[in-house]
């Protein structure tokens, strides 16, 4: 396993982490004792990061990641995050505090090496009903009892070292605007053979969401980028394209829809991907590692397998500039012949 520091910091995360979120299923919704043999594997093949939120499970994968902790007696890099909903908003710093304590109780840990918002910036004030967190308005983030000031007050107490947030997408400016605080040491943000605007330029003709090259606002700032859906909810991988679909611990995608149509045209165009023996979700992994700015790609993991498949993409190994050429071929006319 390679190691990559984030950003500025003196913090290295493995190049493949380790994600418990509900798309997966395994610390959602597997056994105990699949779940300690997984976190077992995985620190064994040195994955040192754990990326988990109270919104997988409601609180369950963070309390199965520390039951696997402590019965392992392992102590590795662990993030968690925060939702801030429309019930949240008169008091955005005491949720904020709150949600990071039960976080930490539930993982039975002391301090969240990482601890990032799960609403993503947005320049104007978004609509938050019911259960949505998708975005949070900058200015819920900067105001007096705010994120900003929760983030302060949590590190202060010792219970978070780093801070970061994710990206939603058409949110280039809002996030340049937030890492200018310097608040913050981490992005969470898609990049995939699908949708690669956050580590390149969106091309006229692609319709994608456009993450308006986010890497290059990072690494400007000192910022690092952990790579969440990778495998663009399970589509970049053998058994989606073999018409297997998904395994028995995940999500299931409709395979009528006519988004799932699309995407599965699209990723059938990417044949020449895998080098020979390679499969393609390792290759979707090591186009994803290619990119400088990226510290760690946050895998779901449904099972021990997967994980040994995906750990050895973490080789030094990048894709070649002729596939390079080809992708962008791709992109700039919309994965159209």
């Amino acid at each position: 396993m390679r190691y990559r520091r984030v950003g500025n910091t003196d913090l290295s995360l493995s190049e493949i982490g380790f994600g418990c979120g509900g798309n997966a299923g395994l610390m959602v919704r597997g056994e105990a004792r699949e779940q300690i043999s997984a976190v077992e594997r995985a620190l064994a093949l040195g994955v040192t990061y754990f990326d988990n939120a109270p919104d997988y499970g409601g609180g369950l994968a963070e309390e199965n990641l520390g039951h696997a902790l402590k019965v392992l007696g392992a102590k590795p890099i662990v993030n968690s995050k925060v939702e801030i909903r429309a019930e949240n908003l008169g008091d955005i710093r005491g949720h904020v505090v709150r949600s990071a304590e039960r976080s930490l109780k539930r993982l039975g840990i002391e301090q969240l090496d990482i601890f990032q918002v799960h609403n993503g910036p947005a320049s104007s004030r978004p609509t938050l009903k019911g259960q949505n967190y998708r975005q949070l308005w900058l200015d819920d983030y900067m105001r007096p009892e705010g994120v900003c000031e929760a983030i302060d007050q949590l590190k202060a107490a010792g219970k978070i070292r780093h801070a970061g947030f994710i990206c939603r997408g058409d949110d280039a400016d809002a996030v340049a605007t937030l890492l200018d605080t310097g608040m913050f040491a981490l992005l969470n943000v898609p990049y995939t053979l699908l949708n690669p605007t956050a580590g390149f330029r969106k091309p006229d003709r692609l319709e994608a969401k456009d993450f308006g090259n986010v890497f290059e606002i990072a690494e400007r700032r000192g910022v690092g980028a952990a790579i969440y859906s990778p495998l663009a909810g399970g589509f970049l991988a053998d058994t989606f394209v073999r018409g297997e679909g998904f395994h028995p611990l995940a999500r299931r995608a409709d395979s009528q829809s006519p988004m799932t149509q699309i995407i599965a045209a699209r990723v059938a165009r990417l044949a020449f991907l895998p080098n020979e023996g390679e499969s393609l979700a390792q290759a979707a992994y090591r186009f994803i590692l290619s990119h400088p700015a990226v510290t760690t790609v946050i895998g779901g993991f449904s099972s021990i397998e997967q994980l040994d498949e995906l750990a050895t993409v973490s080789d030094g190994l990048t894709i070649t500039p002729a596939k390079m050429a080809r992708f962008k071929a791709l992109w700039e006319n919309n994965f159209e012949a």
